[in-house]
């Protein structure tokens, strides 16, 4: 029998709106996501695997302008540029693949830095026993999350491939078509 007193009591834990757990969090369900695509793509191993999760997922636009650095892409090579991109980033996963087995990968808790980056941690288990932290940074974009950067073992994809460019368009006289080509391959 539900008298008065338990009636009232009961009363304000109607109004209470549940807060969402933090696996809830759209940026978190979002990585979920791309971590099963990910894992999909790593048991299959190959470019076009990775690709298919590079294009669906990857914040492309802002990678490509990050990794040229203070070079400018011709004009008219830009989407030509991006797809290179795309292709380096999806070789590099598939041999990266190769070497390094994962068994599982666990997303973790997102946070918000303090350039307002969305920061999604998460852990991958190696097949050997082995683990390690990844961090991706997420942008908003066309109504979804995009991965902008993974930063893991100390280094920023985005931050290696800068480099990488750099100095392969030095290498080249500064002739960004150079790099164009060779990420096109």
């Amino acid at each position: 029998m539900i008298t008065r007193r338990i009636f009232l009591g009961l009363l304000p834990a109607a109004f209470v709106v549940p807060v969402r757990a933090a696996a809830d969090h759209p940026s978190v369900t979002f990585m979920g996501r791309v971590g099963d695509e990910l894992l999909h793509a790593h048991r299959q191993g190959t470019v076009s695997a990775f690709m298919r999760v590079v294009q669906r997922y990857a914040d492309l636009e802002n990678i490509s302008n990050e990794s040229i650095g203070s070079y400018e892409v011709p004009s008219g090579q830009t989407a030509r540029y991006r797809r290179g991109v795309a292709t380096f980033i999806s070789r590099y996963m598939a041999d990266q693949s190769r070497n390094f087995p994962v068994a599982k990968f666990e997303i973790g808790e997102a946070t918000v830095d303090k350039d307002k980056n969305v920061l999604v941690d998460s852990k991958v288990f190696m097949m050997a026993g082995q683990t390690y932290s990844v961090t991706w940074k997420l942008n908003w974009d066309g109504g979804t999350y995009k991965v902008a950067d993974a930063r893991f073992m100390g280094f920023s994809m985005t931050g290696q491939e800068k480099s990488l460019f750099a100095s392969y368009i030095a290498k080249h006289d500064g002739d960004v078509n150079a790099l164009i080509v060779a990420l096109n391959r």
